[in-house]
């Protein structure tokens, strides 16, 4: 199966679309059950789907809404202030600069942000378990801080998006943070944790969910949405998050897949719990460039 890719990013790349090995799925679902920091929907966050939303052409910046109330109803930030792999991440968020062409500068409190991010992620067993696979898979260092340093390449390493200005961009601000390209386009924002403080402060615009088809309605407690949404008065007409996981799950998962291969892209469809995912992983040199889920089935509907 041939599939033209939709995220924004995706520069018209098409690529065939694999199905996960029985070692790479059980892989994936080990670190979905080792994630004991993921958040329990109608717990601790409860979101409100409301209606789906409409086709918006690329390039276009109406989009009707079809979803008046937030998508975040509630969620438990004392919880996520307890956990310090989710304080060190919303430290990050602010670090960046959203345009492309605008060169980012590091500031050495900011590299120690990242530093405490990795560092607190590696304590955790999601970690732990997807360094051991991936040095069985011989494509990582045994010795934890190479690995960490290996993480901070992939993920922080800045690099030349928009080839006019400096080194602009990085693959954590482009997945968990979002930028905009020329003021015209949404890229990235592909993290739950962001979506909700954005649109805590106003900042975005939840328009509705997006569903293949009726059959694959979503439930207010899938861990999975593909949706739609405005930003800094822009359309993004399909985006797509995990809800509730931890960033340390994210970016164990993501960095599985971005060392899988060396392709510019690479698409896996994988069955994680009960959710039939297609995983895409872009690369940027020894980085990431962009990386996102999206959703394809749940809940078994059409397995």
């Amino acid at each position: 199966m041939e599939l033209k890719p939709k995220d924004a990013s995706d520069h018209g790349v098409i690529t065939k679309v694999q199905q996960a090995t029985q070692d790479l799925t059980e892989v994936l679902n080990q670190i979905w059950r080792l994630d004991t920091n993921r958040l329990k929907p109608g717990t601790d966050y409860i979101i409100s789907l409301q209606g789906s939303a409409g086709f918006v052409p690329q390039g276009s910046n109406y989009a009707r809404d079809l979803a008046r109330a937030p998508l975040f109803k509630y969620v438990n930030e004392d919880k996520l202030r307890s956990i310090e792999t989710y304080l060190h991440f919303v430290n990050l968020l602010d670090n960046y600069e959203s345009s492309t062409g605008v060169s980012e500068r590091v500031t050495s409190e900011e590299l120690q942000e990242n530093r405490l991010f990795i560092n607190s992620m590696m304590e955790t067993d999601v970690m732990k378990h997807a360094h051991k696979y991936l040095v069985r898979k011989r494509q990582s260092p045994s010795d934890p801080e190479q690995f960490k340093k290996q993480l901070y390449d992939i993920w922080f390493r800045l690099y030349h998006r928009d080839k006019s200005g400096g080194e602009d961009s990085c693959g954590f601000e482009h997945v968990f943070v979002g930028e905009t390209k020329f003021g015209q386009e949404i890229m990235g924002l592909h993290n739950w944790v962001q979506f909700y403080l954005l649109e805590k402060h106003g900042h975005v615009d939840y328009k509705g969910y997006k569903a293949r088809d009726r059959k694959n309605t979503p439930d207010e407690d899938d861990h999975v949405l593909n949706l739609q949404f405005s930003w800094k008065g822009l359309v993004k007409p399909l985006g797509s998050c995990f809800l509730g996981v931890s960033p340390e799950f994210e970016v164990a998962l993501f960095t599985i897949i971005f060392l899988m291969s060396n392709e510019k892209k690479t698409s896996v469809v994988v069955k994680v719990d009960e959710y039939v995912l297609e995983l895409v992983v872009y690369r940027h040199g020894r980085s990431i460039g962009t990386s996102f889920p999206k959703l394809l089935s749940s809940n078994h509907k059409d397995l």
